[in-house]
């Protein structure tokens, strides 16, 4: 499979694009995807760490010319390029040198049968936003919801997309399961405007 045979897919607050390699490929046993920017100085790779999912990753610079930045310091990072972060805890970010620049990412947990990530479902979700394909967008995250029950975020989400899709009483049932499992999320509940039109319903979720 060539990467052009892949959407890229444009993530919204990271400033990168995602070519989303891991199910087409239908990899099991590691996380595996690419990222890539058409402009110099677009991310390849977002500012994060892994102290959530404690996954060991490699990147491969596959074309163009990277600069990583590792716990603050800078790795220049041409073509060809392979690092190994190996400490989940380590802060990582890349950005395009040149135009065109592409990142190979692959990570997993040492020690532990691979389990895909959360953030995939909301990746594959972002498209169908800028078309209002709200069902579209809600159909992927219940999938990632039956794969990650536990995960608050994903929750909040697909009741974003469920308001904004007029499926209210849904939307009131996983924005409660959201906020029950992570607190912290009623804050952002009482101020989200794709919400607005639940926040006066009976059992919306209050401080």
């Amino acid at each position: 499979m060539g990467l052009s045979e892949i959407e890229p897919i444009a993530i919204s607050g990271a400033g990168l694009s995602s070519l989303l390699l891991r199910r087409p490929l239908g990899v099991e046993a590691f996380g595996i995807n690419a990222y890539s920017s058409v402009a110099a100085g677009g991310h390849v790779v977002e500012d994060h760490t892994e102290a959530s999912l404690r996954h060991e990753e490699v990147y491969a610079v596959l074309a163009g010319h990277a600069m990583f930045t590792l716990d603050g310091e800078t790795l220049d990072a041409p073509s060809g390029t392979v690092v190994f972060i190996r400490d989940p805890d380590m802060k990582c970010s890349a950005v395009a040198v040149e135009a065109g620049t592409s990142v190979l990412a692959i990570g997993g947990k040492a020690g532990e049968a691979h389990t895909s990530s959360p953030w995939e479902w909301f990746f594959y979700a972002e498209p169908f936003g800028p078309t209002e394909d709200w069902d579209g967008a809600i159909t992927h995250l219940q999938a990632g919801v039956e794969r990650h029950p536990s995960n608050a975020s994903m929750l909040y989400s697909l009741a974003c997309f469920e308001v904004l899709g007029r499926k209210q009483d849904e939307a009131l049932t996983h924005l409660r399961q959201a906020i029950d499992l992570e607190p912290r999320h009623v804050e952002w509940a009482a101020k989200d405007d794709d919400l607005a039109s639940i926040r006066g319903l009976p059992g919306y979720p209050t401080a």
